[in-house]
């Protein structure tokens, strides 16, 4: 059983360390190393379907590489190749039916 213990931790480590032995921290480094990460406020989300809407608009703009909607908090997590025009995120979010209030 012990020969079992020992098979089972390298596994259950590899799923979240590097082959090095480094933890990835739930990928929200990789996601900030990978581009600019900008957080918006949002007005009048309140499902899952709100945030699929408000993530799929802004999903459309160029740059744009990852796009988190939680609805609970109001916010959006947006990252992106190079910092995003404001008035472009904007008319995603009117575009989605929501208001963008600003960064938050």
């Amino acid at each position: 059983m012990t020969v079992e213990t020992k098979t089972e931790l390298p596994q259950a480590t590899g799923s979240c360390c590097s082959p090095a032995g480094t933890c990835h921290g739930g990928g929200a480094a990789d996601a900030e190393q990978a581009g600019v990460t900008a957080v918006y406020e949002v007005k009048g989300m309140t499902c899952g379907h709100c945030e699929g809407a408000v993530s799929s608009e802004i999903s459309g703009i160029a740059g744009v590489t990852s796009v988190k909607a939680v609805a609970a908090a109001g916010q959006v997590t947006v990252v992106s190749d190079t910092p995003l025009d404001e008035a472009a995120v904007r008319a995603a979010v009117d575009e989605a039916g929501y208001e963008l209030v600003g960064q938050a």
